[in-house]
């Protein structure tokens, strides 16, 4: 009994200390010193994104102000702020004073970038009406070409030929002739 009471007196006497021990405090892991600079800022979040409505094109602005921006179409063509460029007899081709003129036509629509031009082939009375025709349209096609060439949009631009079926002069002569092989411009869209 001795002995049991021995051992129950070391179980105590070891549950006892082992009850009344404390616990080891807590481990703590410093926090390292900050760093030299500016402080840090946290940014807000991003907006969410706003929907644009995208506006619709604004045709532009005749850059001049010279009046013909407010004039109907008919009042353009009746009184025309285009020359027509004309043509040596049988010919296509443009010669110095149908390209200056051209040039001129071609200031003029940029001016005006909202307008439409139909560029009418013109012959005298002689030859044929086939052959005429198919002349007119040489002079309207060389002389569209020529605008594309100097900046303007072929989208603006449209062709006809009318042969001899319109003559500038009625005259039966050299100099009516003359005034008749045209390339003439005409406003159909402003």
């Amino acid at each position: 009994m001795k002995a049991a009471a021995v051992v129950l007196l070391m179980v105590s006497s070891v549950a006892g200390a082992a009850c009344g021990r404390r616990q080891a405090p807590p481990v703590t892991v410093p926090t390292p010193p900050p760093t030299a600079g500016p402080p840090a800022v946290t940014a807000a979040p991003p907006p969410p994104p706003q929907r644009v409505e995208e506006a619709l094109p604004v045709p532009p602005e005749p850059l001049a102000e010279d009046g013909l921006a407010s004039r109907s179409l008919d009042e353009l063509n009746r009184d025309s702020p285009f020359t027509p460029a004309f043509f040596a007899l049988d010919s296509a081709d443009r010669d110095e004073a149908a390209r200056a003129v051209v040039v001129a036509n071609a200031e003029l629509l940029r001016r005006y970038p909202t307008w439409v031009v139909t560029i009418e082939g013109h012959c005298d009375e002689r030859g044929t009406a086939e052959y005429n025709l198919a002349l007119g349209e040489r002079r309207a096609v060389a002389v569209k070409t020529y605008l594309v060439s100097l900046g303007i949009a072929p989208d603006r631009l449209r062709t006809i030929s009318y042969g001899q079926e319109f003559p500038f002069d009625p005259g039966h002569d050299e100099a009516a002739w003359a005034k008749n092989r045209r390339a003439h411009f005409v406003i159909t869209a402003k």
